[in-house]
């Protein structure tokens, strides 16, 4: 083994995690708009007619795309895609890090501005409705969390006999929080949710 050359690979640029090349990536925009001298966080509303989470409150954002260049490229084209809004008119704030859901999912977060004027229209065939919460509200309003066992299920065909303990080994079971957030008529929960407390603790 040549170690200069080992030397050499590692000190390039690593993969955030294991497993991160091939995972599926997404990329989110967390967008700030000031309404009457007030900073909001704006949010949409799924389309009900969406195959994937109708009706889910989310933050514009998608799947990265082979095409796009960075994870900051594949949040501005789906913000544009979904509010219509121009990417060079979005002032970008800075990024929160990754969330590594699992070792085959991944979403990368960024904080921008968009202004109010640029808000009135938008991709029906994707959005149902825009609306708005305070930053002051989210400062100064806890949400609240439950918890979803996850048991690991292996299948019928799992090689036990490879294994120390065979059908007796004892997996690690855990459990998963999920948070909520109730404005008004609006409950902001999952993926959305974990962003946006992630993101509002580090304001606090």
């Amino acid at each position: 083994m040549d170690l200069n050359h080992l030397k050499g690979l590692l000190a390039k640029p690593q993969p955030l995690f294991l497993g991160e090349e091939t995972a599926f990536r997404s990329a989110v925009l967390i967008p700030l708009v000031k309404k009457q001298g007030e900073w909001h966080i704006l949010f949409e509303v799924r389309a009900l007619t969406m195959r994937k989470q109708p009706g889910d409150i989310s933050f514009p954002g998608g799947k990265i795309d082979e095409t796009d260049e960075s994870p900051l490229a594949a949040a501005l084209r789906e913000t544009h895609e979904e509010l219509g809004i121009d990417q060079q008119s979005i002032e970008l704030i800075g990024n929160l890090s990754p969330f590594v859901i699992s070792p085959a999912f991944v979403v990368y977060p960024f904080i921008g501005i968009i202004e109010q004027s640029e808000l009135d229209t938008f991709n029906n065939d994707e959005v149902e409705e825009l609306f708005t919460v305070p930053l002051d509200w989210l400062l100064t309003h806890e949400p609240y969390v439950h918890y979803v066992p996850v048991e690991p299920k292996p299948p019928i065909d799992f090689p036990y006999d490879k294994i120390a303990n065979g059908e007796n080994y004892e997996w690690r079971s855990s459990r998963m929080e999920e948070w909520f957030y109730e404005y008004g008529n609006y409950t902001i929960w999952g993926l959305t949710a974990r962003l946006l407390k992630h993101f509002i603790e580090k304001l606090k």
